[in-house]
């Protein structure tokens, strides 16, 4: 089913380079993953990874407060201006820079003074003030930080944006792991602000390389652009603190029904979960976004972007997460340690969810192109609202593993939700192709999932494997008929053109 060389072939083509780009990245942070993750595993335990969680929580929560959306907002006015208006990105960007330093003052500041009840109702003890006062540094530099790589972002500058995570990656192995082998658990916020520290210098230092002439911003002109960023900002801020939230809750919910350990057990699933799909839907925001931006105002231009992109994603995250389902006991051994055994059956939960988030999100992308604000707000609250409630009944009930199931049902009820919102706001219809792989992809995965619940590991492994080769077969298959044979080095034409022809 190869599309006619034009624009449509055009789109195939820019999707697979950004998302190969953002891909390359995230295989080279696999390798860091797995030695960081590792040496994490054996130094701190499933409790240390416990605590490790709570105070990642509480920074990213910290961070989308104080960063008021502008990030996201601000990659949002870029976008949406003329390239070739350079004066107007200049002044854009002068606004944003000055505002994320302010807002990120504010926040250290704020959490600086709140640093003890935070710790008390986190942990249940203010054993931990010392740490969450020195989270405070990181809330400043993540949200100065988010300023500029908002420009790099709005400007579609994938190539940097790679090299930001495969740097952020190194550091994390080069100074994180080092900083808690000498200083053990209490070492956990000083490696945070480490990495703050670290993703701030290289959004300075790849930001500065983009050509924008310094251009003189009259107060006035300033606060339209503030006002500008403000209010479409705050509700990315209320949407991410949703997001951040109640993924905060539901670390909670498990370390108070199940205890640190669980909390550990939980993280090291949801890292797992997210890594092979992560690649895919960092590379929906970084390029994809920008690019159903400039064509908002066109409805049938949206929703042919948006199932292309679909297309990709599935075809690109199936098979990988087919494999991660079935290999989940030697990722989380190879990955982590056996002691984190118990992660298993989270895992292949958050995997399945994660299928369904693959399907969902660029839907989503259409609400937030159009600026949809109220729409896009109460489908946050929402999902926030069905996430945390989920796990509130299922934690009790089924022990850390409920947790995966919620976010299992979330997806669930949030792709529904996602497709009918989008099919009153643009008439959104999904195409044959995305309704084909769709039909046959989640099935599949559930018959995977169903199969270690009812038969002996090895038949069920042994299944599994199979199902994955073949569709990653068939996924390589769609992708080579998707993009144009000169894509790819010719040492391998000849074998995509036997692929293309099976």
């Amino acid at each position: 089913m190869t599309p006619p060389i034009g624009t449509g072939s055009k789109s195939y083509l820019q999707i697979v380079k950004s998302t190969i780009l953002i891909a390359g990245s995230s295989v080279i942070n696999v390798m860091f993953s797995i030695i960081r993750n590792k040496a994490m595993a054996l130094l701190l335990g499933p409790e240390g990874i416990g605590v490790m969680a709570l105070y990642s929580s509480i920074a990213d929560i910290s961070q989308t407060v104080a960063g008021l959306g502008i990030n996201a907002s601000g990659v949002r006015q870029i976008a949406a201006v003329n390239s070739k208006d350079t004066v107007q990105i200049a002044e854009v960007v002068a606004v944003l820079r000055r505002v994320s330093l302010l807002l990120g003052f504010v926040g250290t500041a704020l959490l600086l003074l709140f640093s003890e009840p935070v710790a008390q109702f986190t942990f249940g003890t203010p054993q931990h003030t010392v740490g969450v006062m020195l989270l405070s540094l990181a809330v400043f530099f993540q949200v100065a930080a988010g300023g500029r790589a908002a420009l790099i972002q709005g400007m579609r500058d994938i190539s940097s944006l790679a090299w930001m995570s495969v740097l952020g990656g190194l550091f994390s192995v080069v100074v994180g792991v080092p900083i808690i082998y000498f200083f053990g658990e209490p070492g956990i916020a000083i490696s945070l602000v480490a990495a703050a520290f670290a993703s701030f210098v290289a959004s300075w230092w790849f930001s500065r390389r983009i050509d924008i002439p310094r251009v003189p911003v009259t107060a006035r002109r300033a606060l339209q652009e503030t006002s500008a960023l403000f209010k479409l900002g705050i509700v990315f801020m209320a949407s991410g603190f949703l997001t951040m939230g109640s993924a905060y809750a539901i670390r909670l919910i498990v370390s108070s029904e199940s205890g640190l350990h669980a909390a550990g057990l939980y993280q090291a699933a949801w890292s797992l979960g997210g890594l092979y799909a992560g690649f895919i839907l960092q590379a929906m925001g970084t390029d994809f976004y920008p690019r159903l931006t400039a064509v908002s105002e066109n409805n049938a231009e949206c929703n042919r972007l948006v199932n292309e992109q679909t297309e990709v994603s599935i075809l690109l995250a199936g098979p990988g997460l087919i494999a991660t389902l079935t290999l989940a006991p030697a990722v989380m051994a190879l990955f982590y340690s056996s002691a984190f055994q118990g992660a298993v059956d989270i895992l292949r939960w958050i995997c399945l969810g994660m299928m369904l988030r693959i399907v969902a999100w660029p839907i989503g992308f259409i609400i937030l192109a159009k600026g949809a604000k109220a729409i896009f707000f109460w489908s946050e609250v929402a999902a926030a609202v069905v996430h945390v409630g989920l796990a509130w009944l299922c934690v009790p009930a089924f022990g850390a593993a409920g947790a995966g199931l919620a976010f299992f049902g979330l997806y669930v009820w949030h792709s529904v939700l996602m497709y009918c919102v989008a099919r009153r706001f643009t008439n959104f219809r999904w195409s044959p192709a995305n309704r084909k792989l769709i039909t046959a992809y989640l099935p599949i995965s559930a018959l995977v999932f169903g199969a270690f619940q009812c038969l002996p590991l090895w038949q069920a492994t042994s299944l599994g494997l199979c199902i994955a080769i073949l569709v990653g077969l068939f996924s390589l298959r769609m992708l080579a008929g998707l993009l144009p044979q000169h894509m790819f080095p010719k040492a391998i034409r000849p074998l995509l053109e036997g692929i293309r022809g099976a």
